[in-house]
């Protein structure tokens, strides 16, 4: 009997993640696996389009902004001198972590470098975007005592932990 993706079953899947103009923006084509109804990793609307399907399933899901990775926190976008800059973070692209009061980190993006200035952003890079899932389901299996006691499929990245 073939297995059903349903709560403590350990799903193994594929998926890309396209925006709304067709631009692929990640894609995983090494089978992750996450623990289905559990864990709370992956985005609850994907997640629920993938309930009740089985192994050779696929899904797309639609997420809006709202949805996924919200909208850009204007408030987490800095411009400063070039100078200020370590010389290793004056490249854009570059990805700096800094810590705040509370001893949490955030990763930031080197988003621009213009006119003597540099300009970090620490909103996720899919922020802002209507994003779609294409998930394909490559194997569903009962989940292991120790998966569910730490509510985790050990030693796995999952879709929705991205970035």
């Amino acid at each position: 009997m073939s297995q059903i993706a349903t709560k403590n079953k350990v799903v193994s899947l594929t998926y890309s993640i396209v925006d709304d103009q067709g631009e692929v923006l990640e894609q995983s084509d090494l089978p992750v696996d996450y623990l289905h109804g559990v864990d709370g990793n992956l985005f609850p609307k994907v997640e629920q389009a993938l309930e009740g399907k089985s192994v050779g399933d696929s899904v797309e899901v639609t997420l809006s902004a709202e949805e996924a990775f919200g909208q850009p926190d204007p408030q987490l976008i800095f411009t400063d001198e070039l100078e200020n800059a370590p010389p290793e973070f004056r490249v854009v692209g570059a990805k700096p972590t800094f810590e705040n009061a509370d001893g949490e980190s955030i990763e930031m993006t080197v988003t621009r470098i213009e006119g003597g200035k540099i300009t970090i952003d620490g909103n996720h890079p899919f922020a802002g975007k209507i994003i779609i899932f294409h998930v394909k389901i490559l194997a569903i299996r009962d989940a292991m005592p120790g998966e569910l006691a730490q509510r985790e499929v050990a030693s796995s990245a999952v879709p929705g932990e991205i970035h």
